[in-house]
Formats: C-alpha cells, sequence, structure tokens
C-alpha cells in the first residue's frame, strides 16, 4: 500500500491542494455570510435564503472539501511518516488543522442556529471570527513551505 502512495504522491498532493483551497474558501465564505443574515428579519425572504447558502455550501463544498483534504493529508503523511514525525514544523501544522477542523464543527453549530433562527450574536462578532481561519490558514501555508523548525 506505500508503495502506491508513493508512486502517486503527487496526485495526493494535487488534490490535497485542491482541497484545501475549496475547504478554505467556504471557511472564509461562511462567518461572512453569517454577517449579512443576523441583519436579516426572521422569517423573512432574505433570511431563508441566507440559510439555503449556508447550508449548501457547508454540505456541497466544505464539509466534502474537509474529508477531502484530510485523506489525502493523511494519505501523504503515510508515505512520509518517518520523516514527519521527526519535524516540529509538522505537528505545528497538524495541531493547527486539527483547530481549523473544529472551528468547521463550530461553524456548522452557528449554521444549525441560523436555521432554527435561534441565533443570538451580533454581526461584529461573525466578523471577527472570519478573520480566524484567514490567521490559520497563513499559518499552517508557511509551516508547511518555509518547515522553519
Amino acid at each position: 500500500m506505500i508503495d502506491f502512495i508513493a508512486a502517486h504522491y503527487n496526485w495526493f498532493k494535487a488534490m490535497h491542494i485542491i482541497s484545501v483551497i475549496a475547504w478554505m474558501a467556504g471557511m472564509l465564505y461562511l462567518p461572512r455570510l453569517f454577517v449579512y443574515h443576523v441583519a436579516a428579519e426572521k422569517g423573512s425572504v432574505q433570511s431563508e435564503t441566507f440559510k439555503t447558502m449556508e447550508r449548501r455550501l457547508l454540505k456541497f463544498i466544505m464539509t466534502p472539501a474537509l474529508i477531502c483534504a484530510w485523506l489525502f493529508g493523511l494519505l501523504m503523511v503515510a508515505a512520509n511518516s518517518e520523516i514527519l514525525m521527526q519535524s516540529g514544523w509538522f505537528h505545528a501544522k497538524f495541531l493547527l488543522v486539527f483547530i481549523m477542523s473544529g472551528i468547521h464543527g463550530v461553524f456548522s453549530k452557528w449554521l444549525k442556529n441560523f436555521a432554527a433562527d435561534v441565533n443570538e450574536k451580533s454581526a461584529k462578532f461573525y466578523k471577527i471570527w472570519n478573520e480566524v481561519p484567514t490567521v490559520l490558514m497563513i499559518i499552517i501555508v508557511i509551516l508547511a513551505v518555509v518547515k522553519p523548525f
């Protein structure tokens, strides 16, 4: 199995990058939708449109991309586990990706609150959270490319 992964490593790497791009697009866009959704009156056409947009973004783009990013990332780890397990940058990156995955789960919970019309958070709250995936993404990319330690 490791031979198969090693022989197709560049394909897995390409699919990992594509998956991460799709996932991050959603992670950056969903909280922005929340910012606008806060201003929509509950039960309004606008609110219902936001609910549909949010649900589809999460269900058809973000979650499948998250799963693929993890799958292809773990396949790449399997091909290089001896080297990666000795690399400090990899442990830091893995922790931050785990945290990003947790934030994905938190965004899912907030989406369910909007769907049930029980959101109690402000637009400012979601504006702040809109920046968190950006900061994590920057650090993760620097760790993966520069490998500073």
